[in-house]
């Protein structure tokens, strides 16, 4: 089970791309010259440094299952690769190391695909299959039951979110700003849809989210847009955050978190702190408010959970957009988009540690390091377990104590 050796052009331009990328992700990250880069404010000891974690007393218990390898993880390529949790199984996918399946209580692997190819995807499971991308924009399906290969496609770009499976459809979402979709049988190509990018952009993106025949897709240019399931024709656009600024940083308004849907009602978030309610079969705009991250929501019973780009986690009421609170005590810690489990959210950060906050009032509940490297991407939560993976591809497992 090999993947194609694929033309050196095509690497070529993902490396120069890759390398751009990580420049700009170098210096969103770590810059120390430039003051107020990641928004100190007047009085910090070191405004441009992360937050030091103050002690407190824990009022959950964190129990700890399992944890596992996928593989070598992502180093210094710049993704967020999350695994996918389907029918009691958690899959997830390396650059280097393939795709493995786990079994979600115990953490035993079930089956191990392996592949020449780097897959800077997370895995989608859907409708029998787990598919993943890479950098060279290989698609790979798998049959999630054995792991044996059911076929592969090409998009034209690296492949850096995990794809959406539904609806006799794989729809991948590739680094060009292009939304493919695929027949989930025969791995036929269907139709594609496709957005230009701005200058500069956030890196990464994340799945598009599927509804009752339509599929919802956020857009580096700050907009999300409806496409029909069946031909990829667009129903309705929405903007998010408008593209402003003097600079091509000030404009960035990345959407690269998967659009909430609930109910009726998708929530869509922005790297220019924008988050917005709409209407999902109308496309009307119903609440919009000034906080708001690049990644995804959390979807708690009444409000949302985001993480602002410069750490700050909000959780905004989900019938007006007010702020109920806010938690400031993870400032420049490269905060994950959050997970809900329980009544907590759930934030990863630069240093391993994953930070429980009560959804009542944003206070710290507990904290666990899951591990020495960098937590990048939102964890998973299915049946009452969390399951986080870090850039050097462990996967470690939580459930909080009854």
């Amino acid at each position: 089970m090999k993947s194609n050796t694929r033309p050196g052009h095509s690497s070529a331009s993902t490396v120069v791309r890759v390398s751009l990328a990580l420049a700009c992700v170098a210096a969103l990250a770590g810059c120390s010259t430039v003051k107020g880069w990641f928004g100190g404010k007047k009085g910090d000891e070191k405004p441009n440094e992360p937050v030091e974690l103050v002690k407190f007393s824990p009022t959950v218990e964190v129990v700890k299952l399992w944890s596992a390898n996928a593989g070598k993880g992502e180093g210094r390529i710049g993704v967020a690769q999350r695994p996918s949790v389907a029918d009691g199984r958690v899959y997830a996918a390396a650059v280097e190391g393939g795709v493995r399946a786990f079994d979600l209580q115990t953490g035993q692997l079930v089956w191990k695909y392996e592949s020449d190819s780097k897959l800077t995807g997370g895995p989608g499971a859907g409708d029998g299959l787990v598919v993943v991308g890479g950098i060279d924009g290989e698609v790979i399906a798998l049959d999630a039951a054995t792991g044996a290969e059911k076929w592969q496609a090409k998009v034209p770009s690296e492949v850096v979110a995990p794809p959406a499976v539904g609806q006799g459809l794989v729809f991948i979402r590739s680094n060009d700003g292009r939304v493919s979709a695929f027949d989930t049988a025969s791995g036929e190509r269907r139709w594609f849809w496709s957005r230009d990018l701005p200058t500069l952009t956030v890196r990464g993106n994340d799945a598009p989210t599927l509804g009752p025949g339509v599929v919802f897709v956020g857009n580096d240019d700050g907009t999300i847009a409806t496409l029909a399931v069946s031909d990829g024709r667009p129903m309705w656009e929405q903007t998010v955050a408008e593209q402003e600024g003097r600079t091509e940083l000030d404009r960035m308004a990345d959407v690269d978190g998967s659009p909430l849907l609930d109910g009726t009602t998708v929530y869509a978030t922005s790297y220019k702190q924008q988050t917005i309610a709409i209407d999902g079969p109308s496309g009307r705009p119903l609440w919009a408010s000034n906080h708001g991250g690049a990644g995804a929501l959390g979807n708690g019973p009444d409000r949302l959970v985001v993480s602002s780009p410069n750490g700050t986690v909000y959780a905004l009421d989900k019938s007006g957009g007010s702020a109920l609170w806010q938690q400031a005590g993870l400032a420049r810690r490269s905060l994950t988009a959050p997970a809900v489990q329980g009544n907590y959210a759930v934030v990863g950060d630069y240093d391993g540690y994953l930070h429980w906050l009560s959804l009542d009032n944003g206070e710290f509940a507990a904290r666990v390091r899951a591990g020495g490297d960098a937590l990048r991407a939102a964890p998973v939560v299915v049946d009452g377990i969390l399951v986080a993976q870090n850039v050097d591809g462990k996967l470690t497992a939580f459930r909080l104590a009854q």
